[in-house]
């Protein structure tokens, strides 16, 4: 069985600040549905926005804001990134710490988003 992940649900507090978040700092494209359904996209994936207690159905059975770790692989160096994030108020919390991602060895730096969910930006070595 060949099996993708698309998309993923994360729950927010503010929308608004979401989206801000991760098109400014992350470079990813905020889409809104005619429905008012909004969701991130990037490099043809997809991150539906779901607010803290208004979680569409199906969902988890407990979904929470800051209960994510999610890991994004990137081809800009992690130093650029870095910059980016001190430019934008976003400290890094750990790294550059090497470890094994899906496809190899990586490196990877760790910093919050504004629901504190845990995000790793890694490169792959």
């Amino acid at each position: 069985m060949h099996v993708e992940m698309d998309p993923l649900d994360l729950t927010v507090r503010d929308l608004n600040a979401t989206c801000a978040f991760y098109t400014r700092v992350l470079g990813m494209c905020e889409l809104r549905s005619d429905s008012g359904d909004r969701a991130l996209t990037f490099g043809g994936r997809q991150i539906n926005l779901c607010l803290d207690g208004q979680d569409a159905e199906p969902s988890a059975q407990q979904p929470t804001s800051s209960s994510a770790d999610l890991c994004f692989i990137t081809s800009e160096p992690l130093a650029h990134i870095a910059c980016r994030l001190r430019d934008n108020g976003v400290s890094v919390e750990d790294g550059p710490l090497e470890h094994t991602g899906a496809d190899g060895p990586i490196l990877s730096i760790y910093f919050r988003d504004p629901d504190a969910h845990l995000i790793e930006l890694s490169n792959y070595l």
